[in-house]
């Protein structure tokens, strides 16, 4: 790793330092949360009412210097409300239409209470996930870059909640769970050692956090560790015998896609110039959870998508002794 990358690294490790500060008893999540953007994807954040999503998202946009917005989604909010719409202007007596750009143009938005508005509303961020840009009236707007969604959603079984689309879903790069805290973490919430976001300022600028992505790209993935993600990925589609014999629906190429990109930022992040096994398995729960669909009868016997990932994960050993080649062609292909 040469001298620009390493400081980029150590800026990195002084964000998820105060990050840690601010937000409470989540060091694995804090870190995801980090390893997730340096592999240029979207994060959703699901988790009860009152655990931090939105603080924690605030606090890192101000960390990294990237300009942010915040859409708050509710029921009546309109999908011009989120991507900008034309307003009539006079110019020199002349009248014509003007763009004028909604929330969605920022570096890193803030999607808050995702699932509380409308499919029809929600669909509003696919082509902003996947392309960088949104259309409005046939004329397409490019967003800035680098282009995060950070987006939080309570549990769907709360009233006034709507499931996310599975083509918006598989657009996430991780689902992220965020849990109570414990005992210590509670006390010194209760002496004020957490609450409103103290005077953060940043530590990286667009350009440096650009830099920063291009440097994850460039780290290096052996071709066992690409046949262990193909085989990962293929486990999880259903088989009487397989692994995922219990799961209705797999993953699709999207993930391979993923698993790559965040084992890239894992290992950055860790300071080595390889990729390991231990970073596709760090990052194989939060990448596959949204991705599987759970047969009946597993609801029935109390199995979660977690304990799902988790036996494929332990079924799936890190060397094939058969033919590597042939797995990735087959994911390939379909």
């Amino acid at each position: 790793m040469n001298e620009r990358d390493g400081e980029l690294r150590r800026a990195l490790g002084r964000i998820e330092a105060r990050l840690n500060e601010v937000i409470l008893g989540q060091p694995g999540l804090l870190r995801l949360l980090l390893a997730g953007t340096l592999a240029g994807g979207h994060l959703l954040l699901e988790g009860l009412p009152g655990l931090g999503k939105t603080q924690m998202v605030r606090a890192f946009c101000r960390l990294s210097g990237l300009k942010a917005g915040r859409i708050q989604f509710t029921p009546d909010l309109m999908p011009l409300d989120i991507t900008g719409s034309h307003l009539l202007r006079e110019t020199d007596g002349r009248r014509e239409l003007e763009f004028n750009p909604g929330p969605i143009f920022a570096n890193l938005v803030l999607a808050d209470e995702i699932n509380r508005a409308s499919p029809k509303t929600q669909s509003a961020l696919l082509e902003a996930m996947q392309e960088g840009q949104v259309t409005v009236l046939g004329q397409s707007h490019r967003l800035p870059q680098p282009f995060f969604v950070l987006a939080t959603q309570n549990p769907i079984e709360l009233e006034g909640t709507y499931p996310l689309p599975e083509a918006q879903l598989d657009r996430f790069l991780f689902k992220l769970r965020v849990g109570q805290v414990g005992r210590e973490e509670l006390r010194d919430i209760a002496l004020g050692k957490a609450g409103e976001l103290p005077d953060l300022p940043a530590e990286l600028t667009p350009s440096d956090f650009a830099k920063a992505m291009a440097a994850v790209r460039g780290i290096s993935l052996s071709s066992p560790l690409a046949d262990y993600i193909a085989r990962l990925v293929l486990a999880t589609r259903p088989g009487p015998d397989g692994p995922a014999r219990k799961v209705k629906f797999g993953a699709s190429p999207r993930a391979v896609i993923g698993l790559a990109a965040a084992a890239k930022a894992g290992a950055f992040l860790d300071g080595r110039d390889t990729v390991g096994f231990e970073d596709v398995k760090a990052a194989a729960v939060p990448i596959l959870r949204h991705r599987i669909v759970l047969d009946y009868q597993a609801r029935l016997e109390g199995l979660d998508e977690d304990q799902a990932v988790a036996e494929i994960i332990a079924a799936v050993g890190e060397l094939d002794r058969g033919e590597p080649r042939s797995l990735v062609a087959r994911i390939a292909g379909g």
